[in-house]
């Protein structure tokens, strides 16, 4: 019992650290910043910067949403896959550059997310509330 809440611990702590660096640190400047702003080694055209961004947003959502509303838990390990997908097309992206260290730092980034996905879907999975559990009973 002690183990399982201190892997729900671990794992809602980095889904929060997670969900602010997509939502925020990344997500937010492709959405909401021009395009000439950004420091990119490599142009992309601006439709697919906001592609990106409406990603990293929705995948940072989907850590943190199901699990606080208890509605739709399954989302957040999905997320969590979207989210670590986005990050191995950074490092290549970043290889493609020319750029090893910000490689490094997204393959990090990366299997950190794999590892809340397993975490959410094997580990530790999250509770639908038992209200709508009820609700939803023949």
């Amino acid at each position: 019992m002690q183990n399982s809440k201190r892997t729900n611990v671990l794992l809602w702590t980095v889904q929060a650290l997670l969900a602010l660096f997509f939502g925020l640190a990344s997500g937010a400047p492709k959405l909401f910043l021009p395009p000439e702003m950004l420091a990119l080694p490599i142009p992309l055209s601006d439709s697919f910067l906001k592609f990106i961004g409406v990603a990293e947003v929705l995948g940072a959502l989907g850590l943190i949403l199901p699990g606080v509303l208890r509605i739709q838990t399954g989302v957040t390990p999905l997320a969590a896959a979207g989210l670590a997908l986005v990050a191995a097309c950074a490092t290549v992206y970043q290889l493609m550059a020319g750029q090893p260290e910000s490689a490094v730092f997204a393959t990090v980034i990366g299997l950190i997310a794999a590892f809340v996905a397993y975490g959410r879907w094997r580990l530790a999975p999250l509770r639908e509330s038992s209200r709508r559990a009820v609700l939803a009973a023949p």
